[in-house]
């Protein structure tokens, strides 16, 4: 009897690891089957690509997990005519999967290596309705506002006060709340109102949300020379 065929790692096992956490937007099953994530990681990490787990990419910072990735992104409720701002580009994974939803994507990332390797990631992929920015994400893109959804890819236990002032009334926040280690991954509304928590997406653990309205960054040890 011939062995079965080895199972060779690609998108459709992301595709299944979104459906196992509960999501059911068929756009945003076609776009992580669409999206190769080996073309969003380090060389060193492909072997992972298609697991559902962080992946480092430097500066102490993970990728997000695919399958949270998927809920987060999900709990937007995309329909395809959307600006979106991204805070935590990373690689540009992400960013990928939001312009395939959404009309047009605007990342903020803090490192600019990881912002140029997620620029170069997209023109390869030849997405061009999404563009990554080097600043401080807390503080958002004021000259690209008003944002109809925004995801946050890092934690703070409030929602910086800029990316609230960016986000349209009737848009979408989603972004963890806590510490950074320990927090739940909670969807928002902006309203007449001003911001109402809608519903808890997830728990969740993210890295820290560092910024002008987020967490300060501790300085380099050593001495300079």
């Amino acid at each position: 009897m011939m062995p079965p065929p080895r199972h060779v790692p690609g998108p459709e096992d992301l595709v299944d690891a979104a459906r196992a956490s509960g999501v059911t937007d068929e756009r945003l099953m076609r776009a992580l089957s669409a999206t190769p994530r080996a073309a969003f990681v380090p060389a060193s990490q492909q072997a992972s690509a298609y697991a559902d787990v962080p992946i480092p990419i430097g500066h102490d910072q993970v990728t997000t997990q695919p399958s949270l990735v998927a809920m987060m992104v999900a709990a937007l409720g995309l329909t395809g005519d959307e600006r979106v701002l991204e805070v935590g580009s990373g690689h540009g994974f992400q960013t990928a999967l939001l312009a395939r939803l959404a009309a047009h994507v605007v990342g903020v990332e803090r490192w600019p290596d990881l912002a140029e390797q997620a620029r170069t990631n997209l023109a390869a992929r030849a997405i061009d309705n999404a563009e990554i920015v080097v600043g401080d994400g807390t503080l958002g893109v004021a000259g690209r506002a008003p944002f109809d959804a925004i995801v946050v890819c890092a934690a703070f236990p409030e929602v910086p006060p800029p990316l609230v002032a960016q986000l349209a009334t009737g848009g979408r926040l989603v972004q963890p709340i806590g510490p950074g280690g320990r927090e739940r991954v909670e969807l928002y509304e902006r309203t007449g109102r001003g911001l109402v928590r809608r519903r808890t997406v997830v728990p969740a653990h993210f890295v820290r949300l560092y910024g002008e309205h987020g967490y300060t960054p501790t300085p380099p040890s050593g001495n300079a020379g």
